[in-house]
């Protein structure tokens, strides 16, 4: 018996005339209209489009013409089949957008029924409609992948709750989160513009990066509206860095508080790491190089099963640097005082020795200062191979108070991208970027390795040195042959540049930095600028303009993780 009515559906609209404007902003009013008709027509379109067609089998489906109906009235074209056989070809005949199945009828039972379906279509959901609540069955449905499971009798509003969480989930939260975003716009405007303190700065990335998060499968005006505000908020941020970092800087060499000084690199240890120790913790410091924030929010979910889960963020020294930012952590000093102090640990600029090949020595030297009598270990883990020979030292690790461990692979990634056409391809945007961090971690031996922490007893402080951002507008510097090479900061002497697009810093000592000639300088790129010599300057900007880089200014290299993990068992 197969039968089809098809009728108008009811049409649902979004209100987005009441979202707020920013004030005195007429490019972003234009945005907001922009997109306030782009959500107009996306619903329209939603609207005018085919009805979905759905396949219900029940062997007593004549009793169900009262849910067919409501489904038509809102908008399905249902075709109904009285037994498997009869279903399966239709199914083959036809493409549903999802199939109500009954369990119990006779000839083919509704699991045998559902086995056939998914082999004939199987990312058709499937959605099991039936009188009988065995567990036994409930588990086989869904080891078999249904979508969801009523049970009988239903009412017509579970059925259609079901349809669209199966069928227009994806619709309904990219038009709702469109909408909140729009709303919310001019309260996020505010708070970019009135943010005077470094934890309202955070507050401001976090909700940036929220709704970066939460849009990207929404209408391009929407993000480009977000890309907009975002950049607005690094402008403003890198103000706010201008006014306030020197005065960061002379705390920290001085080793004294300063009201409204951020935690930063220096104070990891002393603030994070020593306090557990002192409780008796054993813990566990993994530095993933090169971590943003948004990357550590994509992670997430992969650790809420095995670890309870303290959010923090800090703030990294200038430069935004591995040989800077990773070495004041481990040694609890600036670079400057690195450098007088340990002049055999610290490695200049123009070295062709690997910048980060001291921190186990410079980590006992910080632990020296402090007295502390913990024991330690030192890891660096450059691929899935170095994460597996440390699983398997996992039972010697536990004789260790801390454990230090080093991952280089979303570094790495970030080189690699600027480096392989390939990898440039696939990494095209930031969520892409993110999303090959999410499966190389799923897929590696490191996921394994925070498994197998997770069942020690022991604190684990997950951070990074520094983040990165994707660099698009070039600026034009010239130095001499001494300049070093990174694209989001300079050292050097007579540097020559426009004192509006960089963050100076004139007196190295002051900011903690070395100083490897009396009238060196350093600059730093502020927003999504890299820095590019007049010479063959066409071919340098081709070459690295939209890759992500670190060193400078902005919340994306500065406002990163520290993340207190704690295993659930």
């Amino acid at each position: 018996m197969v039968a089809r009515v098809e009728l108008d559906g009811d049409r649902c609209f979004v209100d987005t005339n009441s979202c707020p404007q920013p004030a005195n902003n007429k490019q972003l009013n234009s945005n907001n209209t922009n997109v306030t008709q782009e959500t107009n027509n996306t619903t329209k379109q939603l609207n005018n489009k085919m009805p979905n067609t759905l396949l219900w089998i029940d062997d007593e489906i004549d009793l169900l013409k009262s849910h067919i109906l409501f489904l038509n009235k809102k908008g399905y074209a249902v075709d109904t089949a009285t037994n498997g056989y009869d279903a399966l070809e239709m199914c083959q005949d036809s493409s549903y957008d999802l199939v109500l199945l009954d369990e119990n009828m006779p000839g083919l039972s509704g699991l045998e029924t559902l086995d056939r379906i998914k082999e004939i279509s199987p990312a058709t959901p499937v959605v099991m409609v039936t009188k009988s609540e065995e567990e036994d069955i409930m588990n086989q449905a869904i080891g078999a992948k249904i979508a969801d499971y009523l049970i009988k009798p239903v009412n017509p509003t579970q059925i259609l709750l079901s349809l669209k969480k199966n069928i227009h989930h994806r619709e309904i939260i990219s038009e709702t989160t469109q909408t909140a975003y729009q709303q919310n716009f001019g309260r996020l405007s505010m708070l970019i513009s009135e943010a005077r303190s470094i934890e309202e700065w955070e507050d401001v990335y976090r909700m940036l990066v929220r709704w970066e998060l939460e849009l990207e499968d929404s209408a391009v005006e929407v993000k480009e509206m977000l890309k907009m505000q975002k950049k607005e908020a690094d402008l403003e941020f890198a103000k706010f860095v201008g006014r306030n970092y020197l005065d960061w800087a002379e705390s920290l060499v001085n080793h004294s508080d300063h009201e409204g000084r951020p935690l930063m690199s220096p104070d990891i240890f002393k603030k994070a790491v020593f306090p557990a120790l002192s409780r008796g913790e054993k813990v566990f410091l993994i530095v993933m190089d090169n971590f943003r924030w948004d990357q550590w929010k994509i992670l997430m979910p992969e650790l809420i099963g095995m670890f309870n889960i303290e959010e923090g963020m800090y703030c990294s020294i200038l430069p935004t640097a591995t040989q800077y930012a990773r070495n004041s952590i481990f040694s609890g000093l600036m670079p400057n005082e690195i450098e007088r102090m340990f002049p055999d640990l610290w490695v200049d600029e123009d070295s062709e020795e690997g910048k980060n090949l001291n921190e186990s020595p410079l980590i006992e030297t910080q632990m020296k200062r402090f007295r502390r009598r913990e024991s330690f270990s030192y890891h660096k883990v450059n691929d899935s191979q170095g994460a597996d020979k440390l699983l398997q030292q996992m039972a010697n690790l536990q004789r260790f108070d801390l454990n230090v461990i080093v991952l280089n692979f979303v570094d790495m990634l970030s080189h690699t991208r600027t480096e392989s056409r390939m990898v440039r391809e696939l990494a095209n945007n930031e969520a892409a970027y993110r999303s090959i961090t999410l499966s190389w971690f799923r897929h590696s031996s490191v996921k394994e390795l925070f498994k197998a922490i997770s069942q020690l007893p022991c604190r684990v402080i997950l951070t990074t040195d520094h983040g990165s951002i994707r660099s698009i507008d070039p600026i034009k510097v010239i130095g001499d042959k001494n300049t070093n090479t990174n694209l989001r900061y300079k050292l050097g002497k007579n540097l020559s540049y426009n004192a509006k697009e960089v963050f100076a810093i004139t007196n190295p000592k002051s900011a903690g930095l070395p100083a490897p000639n009396i009238s060196t300088s350093y600059i730093f790129a502020r927003e999504q600028g890299f820095f590019a010599y007049p010479n063959n300057y066409n071919y340098y900007v081709q070459y690295f303009r939209d890759t992500f880089q670190h060193g400078g200014v902005s919340m994306e290299e500065m406002l990163i993780p520290l993340i207190t993990l704690t295993p659930k068992r």
